[in-house]
């Protein structure tokens, strides 16, 4: 089962259920996921809806950050359940060591020695890391190991 479908089952069980909350954020992922298929003119797969709900969880971070500043806890609360259920969708995050291992894999495959190969090390890492670890953060340790 795809993600899409898999997301169109929850929404049918969510409305069963009576689970407003939960129907509420999976309209607004679906919503998201119809919006680009349609200006895209293409059927998303499941690399893509990850991407997507990556998107979202980004929105939503950025959002309770700039509530937090704002002193409005009480909408932050409500960014911060949204983000719960869209990680539920989202794959596992990767540990530590992982991550460093696949930076060291990266670094291998593509014989990058300097700072200047930066972008051929974070195309490898992304196409296995994507959705399972913060690129941000990923790209810092990149950096680092190839400059020091």
């Amino acid at each position: 089962m795809t993600l899409k479908q898999q997301l169109t089952e929850d929404m049918k069980t969510a409305m069963r259920g009576g689970d407003k909350h939960r129907l509420g954020v999976i309209r607004l992922v679906l919503a998201a996921i119809k919006q680009r298929e349609v200006d895209e003119r293409i059927q998303l797969d499941d690399g893509q809806v990850l991407a997507v709900l990556e998107k979202m969880m980004k929105q939503r971070k950025d959002s309770v950050s700039q509530y937090v500043a704002a002193q409005r806890e009480d909408l932050a609360e409500v960014e911060r359940a949204e983000m719960a259920v869209i990680e539920t969708y989202l794959p596992a995050k990767l540990g530590e060591a992982e991550i460093d291992a696949l930076i060291a894999a990266a670094i291998a495959d593509t014989g990058a020695s300097s700072p200047r190969d930066m972008g051929k090390v974070v195309a490898a890492v992304k196409d296995k890391a994507a959705g399972r670890a913060d690129m941000g953060v990923v790209s810092a340790r990149i950096k680092a190991r190839l400059a020091g």
